[in-house]
């Protein structure tokens, strides 16, 4: 194959089809390229290099029509007089009707507009021009990563006149899985991540949760599959900053879940064939926008309570476990500063007490008296004091043979959570705004071991700041320059208080090391050295 002429080809289709040269000029810059680099013959590697560095030159010169890392969409369209006469010069004003601020652009000598990278919310555009009617269209909502397209046609008259529209349908290029505040807030659990499982293709994994001893080296969140993709190959993003956790897996606290709802904006969701400038992830993408302070003060309080009144027992459970859940919080927002500073701030807190009904397999008595079922042993008196001080008599029926037996009990698994959320938007005049968010959510739970000897806590933390900074050089020019830090801790195993006072007594030791030796291959290898709560801790 001919792979000069191959790489000639695809420059001249690369410049020629975007009109920035003829196609003689660039098979000249190919030569140029060709002589500067010293190739005698080119071949794949040689033409990748020069095509990715040629194209990177090409998305400079162009203005971008996406944006890496979506966290807004876009409007554009083209203003015309009639069905094919465009109007350049048309005054486009689009204006945030929560926060009153605007963006003006003016049409170029095609008629052609574009707005790109609007914060998600709802819009009111105003469109203008001398001679003709004022025309002011309402109802405009942009969410995370649609591109609407808004075609004008202009009325001549006078420019006094005011004619309103309101749009209707949804945004051009919108993700199915883009869901508004109305709908975030109002979804059961309040957790915005398990809208994700609302989609097609989107399946939760049952691997258990941090608490009730599920799978934490994955992670805290609940994970999903999107796609068939495995739960570590999703993205989660907030304002368009990573929050995946220290796994790669889903966010989320020690019960799973994601408070702050009431501080989520706008979620989506991308299962499959989305556009590359979300990169990074080969699963699905879970992006959440967090709300802004508005132009009027506002703010709620709640609180959602639940408890064990309708609850039913389970198999095992001698009684109802005792349940009680309060979750209460309360978000407001308003301006600083009229037009130019916003701030909206969300707090979310959660106290549940869990009845939780562990089932355990003790020796029987007859078992610690030496009376087995395969016949008559001697016990160690010493062995013997260790298993009655660590191992509670059957409480339940006796299995098989009779030498083993149910020891069960109904523990109360204790979580406290605290989540917040403050965001900080700023307009320091028509070109330049900067938004900042700050996000701190601390869980834990404390909850007892198998045998109700000691409470084990695990705990979990995670703070989120993302920076937006967003300069208009042009109304086709913006530059948006994103920073975030994400950090998130996982601890499990912890002590929170030892029920069991045996598990302090030095006595135990003599009774501890025959145990252990006895275990282990009938006492010919050393011990290792350990403690009684050591020991306890690794059954």
């Amino acid at each position: 194959m001919n792979y000069t002429a191959l790489f000639r080809s695809a420059l001249a289709a690369l410049f020629w089809n975007n009109e920035l040269y003829p196609e003689e000029d660039v098979l000249k810059l190919a030569e140029r390229h060709r002589s500067h680099f010293g190739f005698q013959s080119f071949n794949c590697f040689h033409a990748a290099v020069i095509l990715a560095f040629l194209f990177a030159v090409l998305m400079c010169a162009v203005p971008p029509v996406a944006l890496a890392q979506v966290a807004g969409g876009s409007i554009s369209g083209t203003a015309r007089v009639d069905s094919s006469s465009a109007m350049p010069g048309v005054q486009i004003s689009i204006k945030d009707v929560t926060t009153g601020q605007v963006r003006t652009v003016v049409t170029d000598t095609s008629g052609s507009y574009n707005l790109p990278a609007l914060p998600a919310g709802k819009y009111e555009m105003t469109v203008s021009a001398l001679g003709f009617v004022t025309q002011v269209w309402t109802g405009i909502t942009v969410t995370v990563g649609s591109q609407r397209v808004l075609n004008v046609l202009m009325r001549a008259g006078s420019s006094e006149t005011v004619v309103r529209t309101i749009v209707s349908g949804a945004p051009a290029n919108q993700s199915p899985g883009n869901v508004d505040n109305s709908v975030v807030q109002n979804t059961p659990g309040r957790d915005w991540t398990q809208l994700a499982t609302l989609q097609a293709g989107v399946t939760g994994v049952q691997t258990g949760s941090a608490s009730g001893g599920g799978n934490t080296e994955r992670g805290f969140g609940a994970p999903i599959s999107v796609s068939g993709a495995r739960p570590d190959q999703n993205s989660y993003r907030l304002d368009g900053i990573s929050i995946n956790d220290y796994s790669n897996g889903a966010p989320g606290s020690v019960l799973g879940d994601n408070l702050g709802i009431d501080a989520v904006e706008q979620v989506s969701v991308l299962g499959s064939n989305y556009p590359a400038e979300y990169g990074r992830t080969s699963g699905g993408v879970i992006n959440a926008i967090t709300r802004s302070g508005t132009k009027a003060f506002h703010g709620d309080v709640y609180e959602f309570f639940r408890n064990s009144a309708l609850d039913a027992r389970n198999f095992f459970d001698a009684r109802i476990p005792p349940f009680k859940r309060n979750q209460f919080g309360g978000s407001a927002g308003g301006p600083i500063q009229k037009d130019r500073t916003f701030i909206f701030g969300d707090y979310e807190g959660l106290r549940q007490s869990l009845g939780v009904t562990t089932v355990d397999t003790v020796p029987s008595p007859a078992a610690r008296a030496g009376n087995l079922s395969t016949g008559s042993v001697t016990v160690d008196p010493n062995v013997l004091r260790f298993i009655n001080a660590f191992y509670p008599l059957p409480n339940g029926s006796l299995l098989g043979n009779g030498d083993t037996g149910i020891f069960s009990f109904a523990g109360q698994q204790i979580t406290n959570e605290n989540y917040f959320t403050v965001r900080v938007d700023r307009k320091f005049s028509d070109k330049d705004v900067l938004a900042a968010t700050y996000m701190r959510d601390n869980s834990k739970t404390v909850q007892p071991d198998n045998f109700n000897e000691l409470l084990a806590n695990i705990v979990s933390r995670r703070q989120v700041v993302t920076l937006h900074a967003q300069h208009l050089f042009s109304s086709t020019f913006v530059n948006a320059a994103r920073l975030g830090f994400s950090r998130s801790v996982g601890i499990i195993g912890g002590l929170t208080k030892i029920l069991n006072p045996n598990m302090l007594d030095s006595t135990c030791r003599a009774g501890r090391d025959q145990f252990l030796r006895r275990a282990h291959d009938g006492g010919s290898s050393p011990l290792q050295q350990v403690s009684c709560l050591e020991f306890l801790s690794r059954r």
